[in-house]
């Protein structure tokens, strides 16, 4: 007899559990591939142990996807009567918990070689990893899967639960998805909030506490258990509405701090690191050269078979070779990467200097690549964005109050967000001694300059 129910060891969640039908799309050419994906793309050079790939946390979100659909779900955690009226009845739940566990183990399955690190500039106009991610689970080889399973999933109910609302509408706008998922039902909003959501997504709960696990850091680490043991659906009451959103009981809140407080700390410390994002820097500028000398375009494929059929392994080789001649295509960009020689931090966006100028980094960017050439200069940057997450929160006394109200601490956490300016090794030393002699000329505000009509000698 065939056995129904299959155990994963993994060292976050210590079993992750599949069964018959799940475990086929598993076996999927789509979910194998993320074997070769890089979770955190080239962190690896700076945190060694970061080799951790997309395969591992596909199965880790779809784990924590079904512990909380459990939870919610629970006839003793559905008090609210608006709440009791959006959940399934009994014999269709088995279906959407089926349908939240693929959208949870498909969501990443677009992800290029290297994951983000050149996905905005290095596929076509309207292209991004979550519209490659809904042409696999739209594909004919899926749709035999989805249909071959107990009870059939329809693939339109996987898309509308794996990408977020805005690309999803975006999508229908570029003809790539049928108008009925432009705008979805409310039980289906939770479930789509429970993976990809700002607060409480289990795709965010599971790469901080397996990202940190691997880079060997304690920034990601949050008590979970708790965490997902307090989760509820619950109307938006502090709105004045019936609305339901996924929201906590007061005794999980400080867990639901301790996970935004995690997930500044990962992005300043780990994921924002100054040396980390320069060799996404290298990546980017030898994919940009090692495409076009293959196809015209010079982009990445979008068509499924050419999309599943490169990885992280065949770029790599690509580097690797690149690095040996100088007259290979992305030649410096490769040697860099394997001979790690990478830029120097020159400069990051700093209070005091915003203070005079909110452009600071892109007129010392401009400075540089005047002064130094632009060869030899670079640039990247995340601007903050958003605000702190509003989500319901189910007091003592059974009402219904906004997070932003009662926790102090969610006010308080900053948006992470940096800009960096480098420039080589090898130019450094002059380029420290030159920016800290022409800085406060360089950052000096043209706002300020056309205001008082003078310039900083």
């Amino acid at each position: 007899m065939r056995k129904r129910t299959h155990e994963i060891r993994d060292p976050i969640h210590t079993f992750i559990r599949v069964d018959s039908d799940e475990r086929e799309a598993v076996d999927s050419r789509a979910v194998q591939r993320l074997r070769h994906i890089q979770q955190l793309g080239m962190s690896h050079l700076v945190y060694p142990g970061a080799t951790h790939k997309r395969f591992e946390h596909s199965l880790g979100v779809m784990e924590l996807a079904g512990r909380v659909f459990d939870v919610i779900t629970r006839l003793e955690n559905v008090r609210h009567e608006s709440v009791r009226q959006m959940v399934p009845a009994d014999d269709k739940l088995h279906y959407w918990r089926r349908v939240l566990r693929m959208a949870a183990l498909f969501h990443d399955v677009g992800h290029l070689p290297f994951s983000h690190a050149a996905e905005r500039e290095l596929l076509p106009s309207g292209w991004d990893h979550e519209r490659l991610t809904v042409e696999i689970i739209r594909s004919q080889e899926m749709v035999k899967v989805w249909e071959a399973m107990t009870p059939p999933l329809r693939w339109l109910d996987i898309v509308k639960l794996a990408v977020e609302p805005e690309k999803r509408k975006r999508y229908v706008e570029a003809g790539a998805l049928p108008p009925e998922v432009k705008s979805i039902t409310d039980w289906e909003t939770i479930l789509n909030e429970l993976i990809v959501g700002d607060a409480f997504g289990v795709d965010r709960m599971d790469y901080l506490l397996r990202d940190s696990h691997h880079a060997g850091v304690a920034y990601g680490r949050f008590d979970h258990y708790r965490l997902i043991d307090t989760l509820r659906i619950l109307p938006k009451e502090h709105e004045e509405s019936q609305e339901p959103a996924l929201g906590v009981e007061e005794g999980g809140l400080h867990s639901a701090e301790a996970l935004l407080l995690a997930r500044y700390f990962m992005y300043t410390q780990v994921y924002f690191h100054p040396v980390r994002k320069v060799y996404d820097v290298h990546l980017k500028d030898f994919l940009a050269m090692w495409l076009k000398a293959q196809h015209e375009d010079g982009k990445f494929p979008t068509a499924v078979n050419d999309h599943l059929d490169l990885t992280d392994n065949e770029v790599m080789a690509a580097i690797l070779k690149a690095a040996r001649e100088p007259k290979n295509a992305g030649y410096d960009a490769a040697r860099r990467i394997v001979e790690h020689d990478h830029f120097h931090l020159l400069y990051k966006r700093n209070p005091t200097d915003a203070g005079v100028n909110r452009a600071a980094a892109e007129a010392v960017y401009e400075a540089a690549c005047e002064r130094f050439g632009s060869d030899n200069v670079r640039r990247d940057e995340r601007p903050a964005e958003g605000e702190g997450p509003n989500f319901p929160v189910l007091t003592g006394d059974q009402r219904v109050e906004s997070s932003l109200r009662i926790s102090d601490v969610l006010l308080k956490i900053p948006p992470a967000s940096f800009d960096f300016v480098f420039v080589p090794g090898s130019l450094f030393e002059d380029a420290e001694k030159w920016l800290r002699d022409e800085k406060p000329k360089i950052i000096q505000s043209k706002e300020t300059e056309e205001t008082d009509g003078s310039t900083t000698p």
